[in-house]
């Protein structure tokens, strides 16, 4: 026979593996009207705790081994889960993009806008040479 314990958190685990799987965490993908692809993504986090004890009727406690009768058992589990989204994936026309979520800093929008920094100053630049490394 499993201890009450074991039940406790078999239970929670189970419940908790139903509530959190892969779609969780990369959605399904959603069609838009102009072709394109969005699928979510997304940050899950989860605490899991269990606990529970065994007390005599008496007050005092008694070991196991001097008494066939099981003693009282006292326990609980909880969990807690978070989900945030995160961003998203764009696919289509071509290309696929990662559009977050949050832009937390202007650092990561300099980060995303460097490919077309790149191109206007390329394009600002008289004559489009290509850049040869010079002979070894």
């Amino acid at each position: 026979m499993a201890h009450p314990i074991e039940t406790l958190m078999r239970t929670t685990m189970e419940n908790l593996k139903d509530m959190i799987d892969v779609d969780t965490v990369v959605g399904s993908p959603v069609q838009t009207g102009d072709g394109l692809t969005v699928v979510p993504v997304s940050q899950v986090s989860f605490g899991f705790v269990a606990g529970g004890g065994e007390y005599a009727l008496s007050g005092t406690p008694v070991p196991l081994e001097v008494t066939d009768d099981p003693l009282p058992f006292a326990g609980g589990t909880g969990a807690g889960v978070n989900v945030r989204p995160v961003a998203f994936l764009i696919v289509g026309n071509g290309q696929v993009r990662l559009l977050p979520a949050q832009n937390n800093t202007s650092v990561d929008r300099l980060i995303e806008m460097i490919p077309q920094i790149f191109d206007d100053v390329k394009s600002l630049l008289p004559g489009k040479k290509e850049h040869q490394l010079p002979p070894a």
